[in-house]
């Protein structure tokens, strides 16, 4: 099954409304996310889903922001974002519908950023009908950022300088290969189903942190993202960017990633050799499990 889609006429934004979305992303983790680093402490986080899923002022305010800007820019969207999605579930919903979704990641990496860790970013994915078509990763500590869209390759863009190409690593050999998988989040069962596996791997890990995964996927660095929770929040942006850096991502069980999926893995590797051996791998995740 090929996780590629049909080419569009056009882009889904053109590159002034790129930069018009950069710039408001900017802005957001200027005013609202940089000052709050390291100044809200654990006491102040709320929890939404576990001790472990937290969520700040700096998210709140963020996201309200970069909304905003964004049904300015984008009148005819469906804008969604985390927090929005946390409150109201059932909007999560009318993405896969929506000709033009634009959803908003306000700090990935919340719990990194609660404890004083500069590891955390903010994620932009623009869907159509479910599927990505622009990703957006942001990096506020760095103040750069990764871009794609499905008709130009991904590239790394510093705030001042020459943005740069990005290629996924040539790794081939399962031995050899290092990534992240979400281990925290899968279930006791999956844990026990996933850790006889890692020993044949030279590397599993994870950043907690899906906007810096991505990234480092994208530059080559790592292999391969494993994941078992689907929220589009987290995973249609690095999707995308993966695709665009020459990589391939679809879910375990082959099926292309649509953001209405919300059981399964979803794996990115780093081209479509490494892809298959992972998937034939981690096959065991997914043995007793129905297709939905």
């Amino acid at each position: 099954m090929s996780d590629s889609l049909p080419v569009p006429l056009s882009p889904p934004l053109g590159p002034a409304q790129q930069i018009a979305l950069v710039n408001l992303v900017r802005r957001a983790a200027r005013t609202e996310i940089l000052p709050r680093f390291r100044a809200i402490t654990r006491a102040e986080a709320e929890t939404k889903s576990g001790p472990h899923d937290l969520v700040t002022e700096a998210d709140h305010a963020a996201e309200a922001m970069i909304a905003r800007g964004l049904q300015r820019l984008f009148p005819h969207a469906l804008i969604i974002g985390e927090e929005a999605v946390a409150a109201r579930p059932e909007l999560r919903d009318h993405v896969s519908g929506a000709e033009l979704a634009i959803i908003i990641d306000p700090v990935d990496g919340t719990w990194n950023f609660v404890h004083g860790l500069p590891l955390f970013g903010v994620i932009i994915a623009v869907t159509r009908f479910g599927h990505p078509v622009l990703g957006l990763l942001y990096d506020p500590v760095s103040d750069d950022w990764i871009l794609a869209d499905e008709t130009t390759p991904a590239r790394l863009v510093p705030a001042t300088g020459r943005e740069r190409p990005l290629a996924t690593a040539p790794t081939t050999d399962l031995a050899r290969m290092q990534g992240y998988a979400h281990v925290s989040l899968m279930s006791k069962a999956q844990q026990a189903c996933l850790a006889p596996l890692a020993p044949a791997l030279a590397r599993l890990t994870a950043l907690r942190c899906s906007c810096h995964e991505y990234r480092l996927l994208a530059q080559g660095a790592v292999d391969f993202v494993l994941s078992g929770q689907l929220n589009p929040w987290d995973h249609a942006a690095g999707v995308l960017i993966c695709r665009q850096a020459g990589g391939v991502a679809r879910m375990l069980d082959g099926r292309d990633y649509d953001t209405a999926i919300t059981e399964g893995f979803l794996l990115a590797a780093a081209n479509d050799t490494a892809w298959q051996r992972l998937a034939a791998h981690f096959a065991p995740l997914i043995a007793d499990q129905p297709t939905r």
